[in-house]
């Protein structure tokens, strides 16, 4: 089953977000690999592809997993998690519709 992973960051958190970027992102790549990831990507800060200094607000992830369970032990492992990026992670069953 698919499952959304939705995280906000934690406020002043970018110096952190991207010292542990390429480990989060080897994470994603793993998946992707897999053909488990629907789509990945984080949240700016302000209306802008690239944010600078005002970062970001957090990410999402849409993945494929066993179960709940399985998705949020994944979610909790984040590099970005265990940095102190993400303040709040929530996941929750996703149905995809289209396209």
């Amino acid at each position: 089953m698919l499952y959304a992973i939705i995280a906000e960051d934690a406020p002043g958190s970018l110096e952190a977000r991207l010292a542990s970027r390429p480990a989060h992102l080897a994470r994603l790549e793993q998946l992707r690999d897999e053909g488990r990831l629907v789509l990945a990507g984080p949240h700016p800060a302000i209306d802008a592809e690239d944010p600078g200094p005002n970062g970001f607000t957090g990410s999402l992830v849409v993945a494929e997993f066993p179960s709940l369970e399985e998705a949020r032990a994944w979610a909790e492992a984040d590099p970005y998690r265990e940095a102190g990026v993400y303040q709040r992670v929530t996941v929750k069953p996703f149905r995809l519709v289209l396209p």
